[in-house]
C-alpha cells in the first residue's frame, strides 16, 4: 500500500512538473525568439558598420539592410554593397559561430564578429577578442586567409595567430577560408542574376 502511495505521488508531480515546464516553454518562447532576432540583426548591423541603438535595432535593419536568400543561406546587404553572412562551424573544443561581412569586391573582409565560441579561456577564447578580430579589416582571403605566428602576418592575405592557441587558430582559420570563399562564390551568382 505504501509502494503504490509513492507511485501515485510520484506520477502525479511528475505530471504536474511537466505541465509547468511546458506552459513556461510556450510562455517564454516568443520572447526567446524575439530576443535571438535582435542578436543576429544587432550583430549584421554591427558588421555593417551601420549605426544603432537596442531600441531601433529592428527598424535601422528594416530600413538600411536588405536580405537576400540563395537556396538555404540568408545575406544581408548593406546600402554600399557591403555583403555579411551568418558562419557556423568547429572549433578546437565546440562550435564557433559568428557574422562575418565582406566588401563589395567580394574578396576582401570588412568585418568579423565571434557570437559563440567555447575556446580555451585565456587563450583560444581570445578568438573574439576585439583586438584579434580587427586585424582581419581589408584582409583578402582569395586564394586564402593565412593564419601566421604572432608578429609575422605581413601580406594583404595574412593575420596573427594567436600565441599558445594553435589549434584554436587552425580551425578558426579553417572555418573562416570555407566560408568566405563559399559565400563569396554564391553573392558572385546571386549578384550576376
Amino acid at each position: 500500500m505504501k509502494a503504490l502511495k509513492i507511485i501515485i505521488f510520484v506520477i502525479i508531480m511528475g505530471t504536474v512538473s511537466s505541465a509547468l515546464l511546458v506552459g513556461m516553454n510556450s510562455f517564454t518562447e516568443p520572447m526567446i525568439s524575439k530576443n535571438e532576432e535582435l542578436k543576429l540583426k544587432s550583430a549584421v548591423l554591427d558588421t555593417l558598420e551601420i549605426p544603432y541603438d537596442k531600441l531601433t535595432a529592428l527598424n535601422i535593419f528594416k530600413d538600411k539592410v536588405k536580405v537576400l536568400t540563395a537556396d538555404k543561406d540568408k545575406f544581408f546587404i548593406s546600402n554600399d554593397g557591403t555583403a555579411a553572412f551568418e558562419f557556423y562551424g568547429p572549433g578546437l573544443w565546440g562550435p564557433i559561430s559568428g557574422v562575418a561581412s565582406i566588401n563589395s569586391d567580394l574578396s576582401t573582409i570588412k568585418t568579423i564578429k565571434i557570437l559563440h565560441q567555447e575556446e580555451t579561456p585565456g587563450l583560444g577564447s581570445r578568438i573574439s577578442e576585439h583586438g584579434f578580430l580587427k586585424q582581419f579589416r581589408g584582409k583578402a582571403f582569395m586564394p586564402r586567409l593565412i593564419f601566421m605566428p604572432e608578429g609575422k602576418a605581413s601580406a594583404n592575405n595574412e593575420v596573427d595567430a594567436i600565441t599558445g592557441a594553435t589549434g584554436s587558430s587552425k580551425a578558426l582559420e579553417r572555418l573562416l577560408n570555407g566560408v568566405l570563399q563559399k559565400n563569396a562564390g554564391l553573392l558572385k551568382e546571386q549578384l550576376n542574376k
